[in-house]
């Protein structure tokens, strides 16, 4: 059992920064690729972005690309995502993932956390 609770998320103009945090315990944290996905109202939970178990790969949705990074540090059991730009299509509840397989598919993943709200104002 994995437990990852996300936090950092709040309420930013357009144009500003965020960096959120996803705090994991339990089991062997490099044992999982890491995954950062979101929801807004209304629509589908999509995929932002991965993270490889040693963190030597990541991948972005294309919407992000350049203004997002994912990051991870193995020795403190933490996945972040730092955000940049950001515009009010970002809002969203943020929602970090554990898993075994890298992947874009939110299905595939083993362990969620709550979420963290990100809201962006115009």
């Amino acid at each position: 059992q994995v437990q990852v609770v996300e936090s950092g998320g709040g309420l930013v103009q357009a144009g500003g920064s965020l960096r959120l945090s996803c705090a994991a315990s339990g089991r062997t944290f490099s044992d999982y690729n890491m995954g950062w996905f979101r929801q807004a109202p209304g629509k589908e939970r999509d995929f932002v972005a991965r993270i490889s178990k040693s963190g030597g790969r990541t991948s972005y949705t294309d919407s992000v690309k350049g203004r997002f990074t994912i990051s991870r540090d193995n020795a403190k059991n933490t996945v972040y995502l730092q955000m940049s730009s950001l515009k009010p299509e970002d809002t969203a509840v943020y929602y970090c993932a554990a898993g075994r397989v890298y992947t874009t598919n939110g299905n595939e993943y083993d362990y969620w956390g709550q979420g963290t709200q990100v809201t962006v104002s115009s």
